[in-house]
């Protein structure tokens, strides 16, 4: 009997000493924490995309003829213009065939014109009966023969001029200079030795892809009237890889024709001013397209905002002055902004300072951050310090002077 009732209280005492629910103590302090509240501001919504900088002209550097390589007449880097003296191969045996060729077109006219005199005598004998048909007629065909050679040999002059004035390789158009590939004294195969390549400078195409999910918002912001050309559609911003933005706008031209099925993007192209050879081909960019304004969209302090494993939660304080943990969803950042896709409504307020001794349910004593308590600027800061007041409490337009 005594062992039962031994039992009996220990059996009482474990199930009175059983964990509370978990949460705050009933007298716990309130802890003090700033917090601001969710508000609604116009925001620019813009579409974003990796760019990549070519040139609008890219041109491989190969000679029309073969020779060796003696002079090389440029900076390699360096800006050139159109007619600029590139490379110089061995003239020598251009001349050669040139001089060969003119002889030869000497010896054609010096043929031709005995040929005529011929034809012109026998013009008189024939009418005179004193030569035959057949005879006037085989003078009048070499007459003719010869001429068609004089031809030919003025065309073997030209192709001769036309060789040596290859040997000097000159700049197609404007632009700057890769390193040259080949060095003096080098054999140059016609055709086919690549001696450097000239890139096109002003202006730079940035081509970039969009997907399916952005193609309508854009098309909606690239509007233009029918006939107009792409060129008169909104310009394009250009960000820099440090996060500067470029001078310059980008202009469309060029919009492809249909979604490659494999990646569902679309290749888009825009022109940008680079007088300054600022940007180079294969440099990476930012381009930005200005989409619509979104004037109820819901914004809070980035340090307001927790992410982890690419969730997003925020601490709101709910009407018992509780902290209470909220997952949100937010995918843009505008300044110092999240914009609040779902997951919370206008007025509500977030912590964003002390955060981390926060428990969920935990009484906290909230208190405006600064930016709250007075009027903000374009950018949504304070245009100077403020003092900060509880979030339930009035606050005045103006504070008093040496108020804390």
């Amino acid at each position: 009997m005594i062992i039962i009732l031994v039992l009996a209280l220990l059996i009482a005492g474990c199930s009175s000493n059983k964990a509370a629910p978990a949460g705050p103590p009933p007298n716990a302090q309130a802890a003090p924490v700033f917090v601001s509240k969710a508000v609604l501001k116009s925001v620019p919504i813009e579409i974003q995309a990796t760019g990549n900088v070519e040139a609008y002209s890219t041109v491989a550097v190969k000679a029309q003829v073969g020779g060796e390589l003696t002079v090389v007449d440029f900076v390699e880097g360096a800006d050139v213009k159109k007619g600029d003296r590139l490379f110089v191969i061995d003239p020598r045996p251009y001349e050669v065939q040139l001089a060969q060729t003119k002889a030869n077109l000497a010896q054609a006219e010096a043929n031709l014109s005995n040929a005529t005199q011929t034809r012109q005598r026998y013009d008189r004998l024939v009418v005179q009966g004193m030569i035959s048909r057949q005879a006037y007629d085989n003078a009048v065909t070499q007459e003719r023969a010869n001429a068609a050679i004089v031809e030919a040999q003025r065309a073997q002059v030209r192709d001769a001029e036309l060789n040596l004035e290859y040997t000097r390789l000159r700049a197609p158009r404007d632009g700057f200079m890769s390193a040259s590939l080949v060095k003096p004294g080098a054999l140059i195969t016609a055709q086919q030795t690549l001696l450097t390549t000239l890139y096109s400078s002003d202006p730079m195409w940035v081509t970039f892809s969009i997907s399916e999910d952005k193609l309508l918002e854009l098309q909606k912001r690239l509007k233009y009237p029918p006939g107009e050309h792409p060129e008169n559609a909104p310009p394009f911003h250009i960000r820099l890889a440090d996060g500067t933005e470029y001078n310059f706008p980008g202009r469309l031209n060029f919009v492809d024709a249909a979604i490659d099925p494999k990646s569902g993007t679309l290749q888009v192209r825009v022109s940008v001013a680079n007088p300054e050879r600022f940007l180079r081909p294969g440099l990476f960019v930012r381009v930005i397209v200005p989409a619509f304004q979104n004037p109820n969209a819901i914004r809070i302090p980035q340090q307001a905002v927790q992410e982890l494993q690419g969730l997003k939660s925020v601490y709101v304080v709910n009407n018992a002055n509780q902290a209470e943990p909220r997952q949100i969803i937010a995918s843009l950042r505008v300044g110092h902004d999240w914009v609040v896709d779902s997951g919370l409504s206008p007025g509500e307020k977030v912590v964003v300072e002390g955060i981390g001794k926060l428990r969920p349910g935990a009484p906290v004593k909230p208190v405006l951050a600064a930016s709250e308590t007075g009027p903000t600027n374009d950018s949504g800061a304070a245009p100077h310090p403020q003092t900060t007041t509880p979030a339930d409490a009035p606050v005045a337009a103006k504070a008093p002077s040496g108020s804390g």
